[in-house]
């Protein structure tokens, strides 16, 4: 019953981070699930992966959906880079299933750590560099970085949303409408690692790790995800259809906290 309760109130706060910080609920979910499924044993962590990104696919297109069309313009001209983030997606998926554990815990706590000193550190984040207009060219992520950004994002299973938002960021957008474009963009990153996950089993452990799951496809705990999504979906409608009103240096500032609070309770964890 406290792992229901956990996983529900997770889902909560899974939709909050969605709607307001773009996250998918990725980073969030993956400490907490890998917690809640510590009895799968070594492929924990592959399984916490494998599950966030079934909650973040669902998180997004809620999201996307609910985005209004004017601001997914700018995304129409960068199919190129949306095609590779999905390649970079299902590449990263692949390699998640073969990867030892700790691998996948410690490249968490690395990509956590370096994007809260990238944003902390360099100028064009807590303050964008220029005012660009939602929506427009400038919006894109660099085809080049598709692959890269897809590949860390699914691999770790925290949707791309971590390295997106600042480079939406310090295109000019602010923090309002780099969060809501991130979504679409983790739904790219996530859709294709999704699938692989969905029809494949961790490769770390011996099969008797995943019995521990009351519900499983593939790498994924189908019960896990329901709770998290119970929770979530409804404050994702919600707040998409009354966004609250934040001011673009608060919601910057709320964005570094919630990175530093997870690292925190990360390194807590595993200490």
């Amino acid at each position: 019953m406290n792992v229901v309760l956990l996983l529900l109130v997770i889902g909560v706060l899974t939709g909050l981070t969605t709607v307001l910080f773009g996250f998918g609920g990725g980073f969030v979910t993956v400490p907490v699930i890998a917690w809640a499924d510590a009895a799968a044993g070594p492929a924990a962590s592959t399984v916490a992966v494998a599950t966030s990104s079934l909650v973040m696919v669902v998180n997004a297109a809620v999201a996307t959906a609910a985005t209004p069309r004017p601001l997914l313009t700018g995304l129409r001209r960068s199919v190129p880079s949306l095609v590779l983030l999905g390649a970079g997606g299902l590449a990263g998926a692949v390699a998640a299933t073969f990867a030892p554990p700790w691998l996948i815990t410690w490249g968490f706590v690395l990509y956590l750590t370096a994007t809260l000193v990238d944003v902390l550190v360099r100028p064009g984040f807590l303050r964008p560099a220029h005012g660009g207009p939602a929506g427009d060219g400038a919006a894109a992520v660099p085809a080049a970085l598709g692959v890269p950004i897809g590949s860390v994002a699914s691999f770790l299973g925290v949707g791309g949303s971590v390295l997106t938002v600042p480079l939406l960021r310090r295109s000019g957008l602010r923090m309002a409408a780099a969060t809501a474009l991130a979504n679409p963009l983790t739904l790219c990153i996530s859709a294709p690692a999704c699938a692989v996950f969905l029809t494949t089993s961790p490769a770390t452990g011996d099969a008797g790790d995943t019995g521990a799951l009351l519900l499983a496809a593939g790498s994924v705990d189908l019960g896990a995800v329901a709770l998290l999504l119970l929770g979530a979906v409804p404050v994702v409608v919600l707040l998409r259809r009354r966004p609250p009103r934040i001011t673009d240096r608060v919601h910057a500032r709320g964005y570094v906290a919630l990175l530093a609070l997870v690292l925190t309770a990360m390194l807590l964890r595993l200490a």
